[in-house]
């Protein structure tokens, strides 16, 4: 059988298990089966099992479930109330007021949860029925929350940086440290975008100035600092060189426990209940991290990566067209698959292309979140925008559309990053362990 049989034979499989219903973990499984069942020779059990279990003892796994776990333990505590009570007083003066809060607000939980959706729904729950009660226009509360949700994924420590880095054998310290500028940045444009649209539109804040209880910078200053405190314990503990990822999130886990305990809302019931959600999170990821290298094992056997890069090479695409054609390629799965499936699916066909046309593989992880999340806001398969529906019970297209002009500062992200490789590739360089 000639490659492009080969090809077509495993994209029916793949989708055809995919439609059917099956756990993308299965259905990748079943991919990497067909493939090598093309070449009789090959002992496939024996494949399959020694893979399975060599993606499963990884040590750079062990860091995302502790990361899941702190997300997890802050998500059932105060830590989204005391967050706004703490970022109104400091936003008021801004133009766009309280929508600021949904942004900063985001990327504050996004650096103690690593997770787009748990990030939209914390901050979501807290700040929307505040801004509308407020008189804000739902259209830019809405967009704002969608987009500044993005941050999840790219602010450290982020669970998709973790699958990235396994996938491609990437030092995840170095990942989690090159997330820090365009995340930042990134958050910068979302609040530029809120005060110039504040500024040109008016009728977009309410007409008379919303009420906050006046308390003094210090005290809202003073309710956010444990926040930052976990988050300085744990990004500032991997850059520099003192701690692991995997015992930054073991530091991050007791920070966590530590907050929630201060706060009188560590009992029982919600160590359990957030004990029991990482597992199974931890589980369905680690599950398709592992029919993930299955198939990315039996493409080598079959060569279609080789193949296919040498076909890409041959167009003689510059390294600008290249990231075109990846980015449309990563937007139209985006419509149908979420973050991490898109990562664990496309890294074996993709990543020699990128390694020959010469990307740093730290750099490329940054690009590629940044695409996720771009996809995340994109209907009809956004996450982002299926947690604000149950939020808000809006139509789903029509949170699409308020969420645009947040999708195109996404998209001009990935060309800054592009013109300017070293806002991810900076602080890698200044690390004093590479992880």
């Amino acid at each position: 059988m000639g490659l492009f049989e080969v090809s077509i034979l495993l994209l029916v499989v793949l989708f055809g298990a995919l439609a059917s219903g099956l756990w993308v973990a299965l259905a990748l499984v079943l991919t990497a089966l067909a493939a090598l069942m093309t070449r009789p020779v090959l002992p496939d059990a024996q494949i399959l099992a020694t893979t399975i279990w060599s993606a499963s003892i990884s040590w750079d796994l062990t860091a995302l479930p502790m990361f899941i776990w702190m997300g997890e333990i802050l998500f059932r505590s105060k830590l989204s109330e005391d967050m706004f009570a703490g970022l109104a007083p400091l936003m008021r003066r801004l133009p766009g007021r309280l929508i600021h809060v949904n942004v900063v607000g985001c990327a504050i939980f996004a650096a103690v949860s690593g997770s787009s959706a748990a990030t939209t729904q914390t901050i979501g729950k807290i700040s929307l029925p505040e801004l509308k009660s407020r008189g804000y226009d739902e259209k830019i509360a809405v967009g704002s929350l969608a987009g500044a949700g993005t941050l999840g994924l790219l602010i450290p420590p982020s669970i998709i940086l973790i699958v990235y880095g396994a996938a491609v054998e990437e030092s995840i310290a170095r990942l989690f440290i090159a997330g820090v500028v365009p995340g930042v940045l990134l958050g910068l444009m979302f609040m530029g975008y809120v005060a110039l649209a504040a500024t040109v539109k008016p009728a977009l804040m309410p007409g008379a100035a919303d009420v906050i209880v006046t308390e003094s910078a210090f005290r809202s200053f003073r309710r956010i600092l444990p926040t930052i405190l976990l988050i300085a314990g744990v990004i500032g503990s991997i850059y520099g060189g003192i701690a692991s990822p995997t015992e930054a999130a073991v530091i991050g886990v007791v920070l966590a426990l530590v907050i929630t305990a201060a706060q009188g809302a560590l009992d029982w019931p919600s160590f359990r209940d957030g004990l029991m959600a990482a597992t199974r999170v931890s589980a369905m990821i680690a599950f398709i991290l592992a029919g993930a290298a299955v198939v990315t094992t039996a493409m080598g056997f079959t060569g279609l990566p080789r193949e296919l890069a040498s076909w890409i090479g041959s167009l003689e695409l510059s390294p600008f067209a290249l990231l075109a054609a990846l980015t449309l390629f990563f937007m139209v799965l985006g419509c149908f698959l979420d973050g991490i499936s898109m990562v664990v699916l496309t890294t074996s066909v993709i990543m020699p292309l990128v390694t020959q046309a010469g990307f740093d593989l730290v750099w490329f992880g940054i690009y590629l979140v940044i695409v996720v999340e771009m996809a995340q806001i994109t209907p009809p398969v956004g996450f982002n925008l299926f947690v604000i529906q149950g939020l808000t019970g809006q139509n789903i297209f029509k949170i699409a559309a308020a969420t645009a002009p947040f999708f195109g500062l996404l998209a001009l992200m990935v060309v800054l990053l592009a013109l300017f490789p070293d806002l991810a590739l900076f602080l890698p360089r200044t690390m004093f362990s590479g992880g």
